[in-house]
């Protein structure tokens, strides 16, 4: 199995819809399995989306080492190619003095070479420096190749790839040219998911531009001779061990408004011996289940579908008031409050917009908020639905939940904001919502406590 990893000189360099369009072409003939570093979902459903494997995500800071190894294992199953997207610059991370959390880290762990994608904007020996330093910066990192970004002319491109294969002593094996072709659909949030933006013939138009420039201006040939070649990795250990027939089911939400799930999710459940029942509050009813999940996405898009399906808003309020277990992240979480309001202008609403939702918790969400970003680290009570545990994870919204000043809060945070004061997992019943997302890997043992309070 060969594999490697693109990363970013910083944020914007272009690797995303590099890696997008590497995974791509490299899928023609061969299985590639994905990888995402850091806690996201937008880009993993691109990379998912174009091989036909479910990309699995890597973060340092969430995920010991050992995990890092276990969930890489898992994914490469069957693959002829690994193909890792870094997140933000190489060396960014969660500290400013070691690489806990970063790109740089998993490659390291993983010990695969890196191909670095340049920025080249106005810069044609500079780019030398910026390599060189990227090299000297952290010997350990095996970086073994460079794709320029944003290069124009032919001139802009030799002195660039010339000055970096002359005192960096590595190949350049890709330059791509300055174009609008390279830029992906974008909202508040960042990427469009492509779970919704595939039924629309510009959004595949867009992702098939990116493929044909990454086709003509990047050595394919040259890009796999410089990834590792090694025996397909092992050690996943019993993380996904089968714990035999399925005897619970779980419902959990899966449509155009709500996808952000770790695809990791479906196999920890799966070991934990519960049945997954997709639906869809956008077009469903809500099916019978002893449990329901309700992830992350973009409801604020789909206000007026979300609030006409009342069907599943009042099963959903029905089931939570008589005891089935709820467990919703941030989208999931503004579904259960009563109302949804939406600013003048924000996602398209004409003037200020209301819309009703579940109602399992009184209170209701704005959007727009503040937008948080980052690392989540906390402590759950025993009496959580989520059973006591401490935990790692992230928050990724734009909206402010409200709730009354007597709700309960299973979380407390040490690190991250949660729905308000570092107060995060609100309770009612047996039913949780919170900003926080959790990995289901390294919180495995929460996931499986909240299974086992569907049995009963």
């Amino acid at each position: 199995m060969k594999s490697f990893l693109v990363a970013g000189d910083r944020s914007g360099s272009g690797k995303t819809s590099i890696t997008l369009a590497l995974s791509a072409l490299l899928s023609a003939d061969r299985a590639v399995q994905t990888f995402k570093v850091g806690m996201d979902y937008i880009d993993p459903s691109y990379l998912a989306g174009v091989t036909g494997r479910p990309c699995r995500n890597l973060d340092g800071y969430v995920m010991d080492p050992g995990v890092v190894r276990a969930v890489f294992a898992h994914g490469c199953r069957g693959a002829d190619i690994a193909v890792v997207e870094g997140v933000r610059g190489l060396f960014e991370g969660a500290e400013a003095l070691t690489d806990l959390g970063s790109t740089a880290a998993i490659a390291k762990q993983l010990d695969l070479p890196v191909i670095l994608v340049v920025n080249a904007r106005s810069i044609t020996r500079s780019a030398a420096a910026i390599v060189k330093g990227f090299q000297a910066f952290d010997p350990d990192v095996a970086i073994r190749g460079v794709i320029l970004n944003q290069v124009t002319g032919t001139r802009h491109r030799e002195k660039a790839v010339r000055a970096i294969e002359h005192y960096c002593g590595i190949p350049v094996v890709g330059a791509i040219p300055r174009t609008a072709e390279m830029e992906l659909a974008m909202r508040h949030l960042g990427l469009v998911p492509y779970r919704e933006g595939q039924g629309h013939g510009e959004f595949l138009a867009r992702i098939e531009a990116v493929k044909r420039m990454i086709g003509e201006h990047v050595d394919l040939d040259g890009l796999l001779a410089l990834a590792r070649d090694s025996a397909p990795p092992a050690g996943e250990g019993s993380v996904y061990a089968a714990a035999g027939e399925a005897d619970v089911r779980i419902g959990v939400a899966l449509d155009e408004a709500f996808n952000f799930y770790y695809a990791d999710l479906f196999d920890v459940l799966a070991s934990l011996g519960a049945r997954v029942v997709p639906f869809s509050p956008v077009h469903d009813r809500l099916p019978e289940a002893d449990g329901y999940i309700l992830g992350g996405g973009y409801p604020e898009l789909f206000g007026a579908e979300l609030e006409a399906n009342t069907a599943v808003r009042e099963g959903l309020r029905e089931v939570s008031r008589n005891g089935t277990p709820v467990y919703a992240e941030c989208g999931g979480l503004i579904y259960l409050t009563e109302r949804m309001v939406l600013a003048p202008g924000f996602a398209g609403s004409k003037g200020e917009e209301a819309y009703d939702l579940a109602g399992v918790f009184a209170g209701e969400t704005r959007m727009p908020g503040r937008r948080m970003l980052g690392y989540v680290v906390g402590t759950s009570a025993g009496e959580s639905p989520m059973g006591a545990a401490t935990f790692r994870g992230h928050e990724f919204h734009y909206s402010s939940v409200r709730l009354p000043a007597g709700t309960r809060y299973a979380y407390r945070l040490t690190r991250g904001s949660g729905i308000r004061d570092g107060l995060d997992g609100a309770v009612r019943d047996r039913t949780i919502g919170s900003y926080t997302h959790l990995h289901p890997v390294t919180s495995k043992g929460m996931l499986a406590h909240f299974v086992a309070s569907c049995r009963g």
